[in-house]
């Protein structure tokens, strides 16, 4: 089984990048009367204000601020974003002409500019009319572009002018195998969700490209024989590819297919917004949820990860789920693959998880955010906080993260030098490196915008420090990324990252505006019954 590298759609490559994670989970005692009582209690469905974050941004000028640098952000969207099309390029340099479009998009980031629509309407910057027309626009070239019709899903790639999928690659001309991403089209499907619900002139648009979206292409249901579920793919490829991939019966067809041998296996990342569309859409079983790794399992077959865990098991649906935690700084988290902002937070952006699973989400999504600030002030001393997939400023792409709350043992690093830190593996594997002395440090503001939720002063104080010292500000909002020491500036826009900026000032400026559209009907009945009942091993 293998577990995908994060992001790896939107490095500039094609490539799908993975680390085995080989073996059979240990034995686990089951505990079915706590998940039986835990069970019985009613779930909460409604989508709570970010009351702490609605005090903080009450105060008249934090507010005018915060949505300056939404107005600056939506700046460099609509530069990314072909007139003809509707649909934004992957990146744009800082001068934000046409001529520095990147030459290619994904349904990921179609689905940020279609959200971040909503969000400049919701925050005055741009008119409900413009706003109509700018989805209207866009959902129609969705509408006539190329797809998988069989499960109404996009390819990863197209160009933003023509709409047409890329066979090869802009400027090098080298040859791109067009693949169908589970990731990819579940923020698509996502942004779909939010607008229909957003603009209810657009909604039926959007419903007709949803309801053509089948997530049961992506699910494994053999990937887990052991607890009787199965697994989220990567996603499949239509032609077979060059690399390794394994052949099967799309949906039991008898359509060839070839899907990737990898499978979304970790519980701490984004693809959650997979599993809670295609579960809430009936596409997916619930059980598989509790498929995935919180940590991986105590043992020396698994002595490979970060740090040893902690933690026990408990029974959730018939499924034994090791509820494992890592030690961090006097206080448990349950990591992601790389210990990035991204993974952790990205899917809470649109289903209110810390309020439908206080003991899982609500306790964990705090703890990670309070683990980038102390990483990046106190423990690597950098000054500034906030670290995910991004631009490197020395050039080209980079996962960034803090090392020792990622189950990768190779790290995603938070500093220029790649610091590793190796805590070992107690009685399997000694420590090499659990002190580094960190170096460059690169810090990601739209990681900063994902915690605002959760630590709004902390955040915005952060980020104020970005903007005014560093000076990692353009005419297009905050920089994608800057290296602390150096001052070292990655001098571009991401279209994501710029959506992840307005969709998280959505919901703290416009009273959850992204999550309240995304969960209206099925989402809002479905995904706390499944989520509230479970207990992680974070904690203080």
């Amino acid at each position: 089984m293998q577990n995908f590298s994060r992001r790896t759609l939107l490095t500039g490559t094609a490539a799908l990048a993975g680390t085995v994670t080989a073996g059979i989970a240990a034995g686990v005692t089951a505990a079915p009367a706590l998940a039986q009582e835990q069970a019985q209690k009613p779930a909460q469905t409604a989508c709570p204000r970010p009351l702490a974050a609605d005090r903080f941004f009450s105060q008249p000028q934090r507010r005018k601020l915060a949505v300056q640098w939404a107005r600056d952000t939506w700046t460099s969207l609509v530069a990314m974003t072909d007139e003809h099309t509707g649909l934004p390029a992957d990146n744009i340099s800082q001068g934000l002409s046409a001529a520095e479009r990147s030459g290619y998009t994904s349904p990921t980031n179609i689905g940020g500019y279609l959200w971040s629509t909503v969000v400049a309407r919701e925050l005055g910057i741009i008119t409900a009319a413009e706003s109509r027309q700018r989805l209207k626009q866009t959902l129609g070239t969705l509408g006539r572009m190329e797809k998988h019709e069989p499960s109404g899903m996009y390819y990863n790639w197209y160009d933003e002018a023509t709409a047409t999928k890329l066979t090869g690659w802009p400027g090098s001309g080298d040859p791109v195998q067009p693949f169908l991403s589970s990731v990819d089209n579940g923020w698509l499907a996502a942004a779909l969700m939010v607008v229909r619900t957003a603009d209810p002139s657009v909604s039926a648009q959007a419903n007709r490209l949803l309801n053509k979206m089948n997530f049961a292409s992506f699910y494994n249901p053999d990937a887990r024989p052991e607890q009787h579920t199965g697994l989220i793919r990567g996603g499949f490829w239509v032609d077979k590819p060059s690399g390794v991939s394994v052949e099967g019966d799309y949906l039991g067809t008898g359509t060839p297919v070839y899907y990737t041998a990898n499978h979304y296996d970790t519980t701490v990342s984004e693809t959650r917004i997979v599993s809670y569309i295609g579960i809430s859409r009936g596409q997916i079983p619930a059980e598989s949820y509790f498929a995935t790794w919180r940590t991986f399992p105590d043992g020396a077959d698994w002595s490979w990860q970060e740090q040893k865990p902690v933690g026990q098991s408990r029974r959730y649906r018939g499924i034994d789920v090791y509820e494992g935690a890592y030690n961090y700084r006097g206080f448990r988290v349950v990591p992601g693959w790389g210990g990035s902002m991204f993974e952790a937070l990205m899917p809470d952006m649109f289903v209110p998880e810390a309020e439908w699973a206080p003991k899982s989400w609500g306790v964990n999504h705090p703890l990670t955010v309070r683990a980038h600030r102390e990483h990046g002030l106190e423990e690597a001393k950098y000054g500034y906080w906030g670290f995910s997939p991004a631009s490197n400023p020395t050039g080209g792409y980079s996962e960034w993260g803090v090392d020792a709350v990622g189950l990768n043992s190779e790290g995603y690093f938070s500093d220029l030098e790649r610091s590793n830190v190796d805590l070992g593996y107690p009685g399997s594997r000694e420590a090499t490196n659990p002190h580094p002395a960190f170096g460059d440090g690169v810090v990601t503001p739209h990681a900063a915008f994902l915690a605002m939720a959760h630590e709004p002063q902390e955040a915005f104080e952060n980020l104020q420090k970005i903007q005014t010292v560093l000076k990692a500000y353009g005419k297009g909002g905050f920089y994608d990324a800057v290296a602390v020491k150096s001052g070292t500036i990655a001098t571009r826009y991401l279209s994501l990252d710029q959506a992840m900026v307005m969709g998280s000032l959505g919901n703290v400026l416009a009273g959850n505006l992204i999550k309240r559209s995304f969960i209206r009907g099925e989402v809002s009945r479905i995904i706390p019954t499944v989520i509230g009942p479970e207990v992680f091993g974070a904690g203080v």
